[in-house]
């Protein structure tokens, strides 16, 4: 039975998914750690400050941009394996992380977005970039997310360019670049998680949408991750498609 521990657990992230853990029968939830909620319990388990108190076998992180790197520094030095759940992982940060993680013994997988339908969303407008003229991606989340792009149209975007994908559009109204792939960003209260890509070619577009109603959509892919991280065959890994097997 894998020992797992939660990173940022206090967060709404963070105790979806101690306790989805704590409920599954091959895993046990061995420890969460979050500075900010001292004291507390989240799945029957306190939630603890100081790194050294963790002791796990995989650590799913859940924080934010500006404390990432320094925890997965210290999950890396413990040996332990990490499934990373945190935004902002552009192509420079990714590069960071793998200079960081350097002679760790265990294996990272960074996941920009654990909604299985987001991983197909994203595979199918790979499988599409080269086929049509032009692409632009539109993301939506709610009001508090903390980073835009999210990670989720950063990876989409990359693998729109790496495909062969491009967009030689009116400079203005396009967003962000992201690999010569024009994304917009919107932040509104109500939304969970949702995004469109939009292909155009000579008298068409394609339009590939995914839309997120509930946390609870992240879940099945982070158990995934979490049960198959140990025997990915490199040490970081960006994305559930190896998982999946798409």
């Amino acid at each position: 039975m894998s020992r797992v521990a939660v990173s940022g657990a206090a967060g709404r992230m963070g105790r979806m998914t101690a306790e989805t853990v704590a409920a599954a029968a091959d895993l046990d939830l061995s420890g969460a750690f979050d500075p900010a909620a001292a004291g507390e319990v989240v799945a029957g388990v306190p939630i603890v400050v100081e790194p050294a108190e963790i002791d796990c076998d995989v650590i799913v992180e859940f924080t934010t941009p500006e404390v990432v790197m320094g925890n997965l520094e210290q999950w890396g030095k413990r040996g332990f394996h990490a499934v990373v759940g945190t935004s902002g992982f552009s192509s420079d940060r990714l590069e960071q992380l793998a200079e960081l993680w350097g002679d760790s013994p265990g294996n990272c997988l960074v996941v920009p977005n654990f909604s299985i339908g987001a991983v197909m969303m994203m595979r199918f407008a790979e499988l599409a970039a080269p086929h049509f003229a032009g692409v632009e991606v539109i993301e939506l989340h709610h009001g508090d997310k903390p980073d835009a792009p999210s990670g989720t149209a950063l990876a989409t975007a990359s693998r729109i360019a790496a495909a062969g994908g491009k967009n030689d559009a009116v400079p203005g109204g396009s967003g962000a670049d992201i690999a010569g792939i024009p994304v917009h960003s919107v932040r509104l209260p109500g939304i969970i998680a949702s995004q469109e890509v939009i292909y155009g070619g000579l008298g068409e577009t394609l339009t590939i949408r995914h839309d997120t109603f509930s946390r609870e959509a992240f879940m099945p892919g982070m158990l995934a991750a979490v049960r198959a991280v140990a025997d990915l065959p490199d040490k970081l890994t960006v994305g559930l498609d190896s998982v999946l097997g798409v």
